[in-house]
């Protein structure tokens, strides 16, 4: 088992910045992506940015150059940095971590961020 415990969602102007950040405990050895999706109000869950143990990262087009993933392995955790925000990136945005051997996926309880004026 793996538990995620997400921090740091909160309400922004347009433009600002957030930084979120999910401690990872458990079974940590079976986990190779960590990262985060989001899902807005009557929208799907969808992919924001993940990261492979050894630093590999993907990103969503809509997030690229304005996100940035990290990764402390050491402390099991994984943040997202996020510049320039939008009123679209308004959403609950959700840890996730992947099991590699049979790709299941743990999640977080989720923590909001909501970019408005």
């Amino acid at each position: 088992q793996v538990q995620l415990v997400e921090s740091g969602g909160g309400l922004v102007q347009p433009g600002g910045s957030l930084r979120l950040s999910c401690a990872a405990s458990g079974s940590m050895f079976s986990i190779d992506f960590m990262g985060w999706y989001r899902q807005a109000p009557g929208k799907q869950r969808e992919l924001v940015a993940v990261i492979s143990k050894i630093g590999r990262r993907n990103y969503s087009n809509s997030v690229k150059g304005r996100f940035t993933i990290s990764r402390d392995n050491a402390k099991n955790t994984v943040y997202l940095q996020m510049n320039s925000l939008r009123p679209e990136d308004t959403a609950v945005y959700y840890c996730n971590a992947r099991r590699w051997t049979d790709q299941y996926d743990y999640w977080g309880q989720g923590t909001p961020v909501s970019v408005s004026s």
